[in-house]
């Protein structure tokens, strides 16, 4: 287990150092810069860029940028003046964080629930009936979905706030708006791996010997339907927690991804690098994470990627 989870973390930091090269070039590439203005004469732009250190070659504002990377220093905002990145991160990604976990919470648990129901009742009411809210959950994208709530649970019949995230009452909404998609996929692949499981010889072992429904769906035949589902669950958590910019626009959520749209539409370089790495960092440790939760939940899988025969 020691050496599986040293190769991850090393595969990891070879995938930050690739993302951070990629992040960089990606901004000295694009045309223009954050100071360009008409009113601002050249002699104070000037002085700007070379404030900042746009005035150096490239491969010395590379290695700068890679030696503070290394201190965990992402810069100062261009835009946010005398404030880092670092603290507009840590001001800001505590509401997105929050939302996130419990969209994820949320989505898991109601997803699996229902997959679950919908395989113990194939071809019942309760399965279409399912599948058809999953199909709904698919199809209706999140900023259709979240003004829908918001006019008929808000507006129209005041059960839930309009907008903000300070009381649990906030949540309900945007939570709805952001994990309805991750329900509906979390629910069909559930649904589609039990009708697998279900179905296997060592199923119709246990029900010969005379072992209890639940015992079988929840000791045999859930655990085994999970691995899909958990697999789905490092990129989903990676997405989620980072904090849909659509949701947290309509529902007025001051979390980072306000921050990063207004950071591209101002060319706020040492912003968009920070939070995209942030980003990055999120989405690969809830991959390793996910690695080491597949292996731990079925130990037939090795370590080297095969499983047992």
């Amino acid at each position: 287990m020691a050496r599986f989870i040293l190769q991850k973390v090393f595969f990891t930091l070879v995938s930050l150092y690739v993302l951070a090269t990629s992040t960089f070039v990606l901004m000295k590439i694009i045309p223009g810069n954050p100071f360009l203005s008409e009113k601002t004469p050249a002699a104070i732009q000037a002085r700007i860029m070379a404030h900042y250190g746009f005035d150096k070659p490239i491969w010395e504002q590379y290695l700068n940028y890679m030696g503070k990377l290394l201190q965990f220093d992402l810069g100062i905002s261009m835009k946010y003046q005398y404030r880092s990145v670092v603290q507009i991160i840590s001001e800001s990604f505590s509401l997105s964080a929050q939302l996130g976990v419990v969209a994820v919470i949320a989505a898991t648990f109601i997803g699996v629930a229902l997959g679950t129901i919908a395989a113990l009742y194939h071809r019942k009411f309760l399965d279409g009936f399912t599948m058809v809210l999953a199909v709904i959950g698919v199809s209706v994208p999140s900023f259709v979905l979240a003004p829908l709530l918001q006019y008929y649970f808000a507006a129209k019949f005041r059960i839930f706030p309009v907008a903000g995230l300070t009381t649990p009452a906030h949540f309900v909404l945007p939570t709805i708006a952001l994990c309805a998609l991750s329900i509906a996929f979390i629910a069909r692949l559930t649904r589609s791996t039990m009708l697998e499981v279900l179905s296997s010889d060592y199923i119709k072992t246990a029900k010969a010997k005379g072992l209890r429904g639940y015992v079988i769906t929840t000791r045999h035949a859930l655990r085994n339907a999970l691995l899909p589902v958990v697999t789905y669950l490092g990129p989903l958590t990676a997405n989620v927690i980072t904090g849909s910019i659509v949701i947290e626009k309509i529902f007025g959520i001051p979390g980072l991804g306000q921050y990063f749209v207004e950071s591209v539409n101002n060319r706020d370089y040492t912003m968009i690098m920070g939070i995209t790495i942030f980003y990055g960092v999120i989405l690969m440790i809830c991959r390793l994470l996910t690695d080491i939760a597949y292996v731990i939940i079925d130990p037939r899988i090795k370590l080297t990627g095969r499983k047992e025969a």
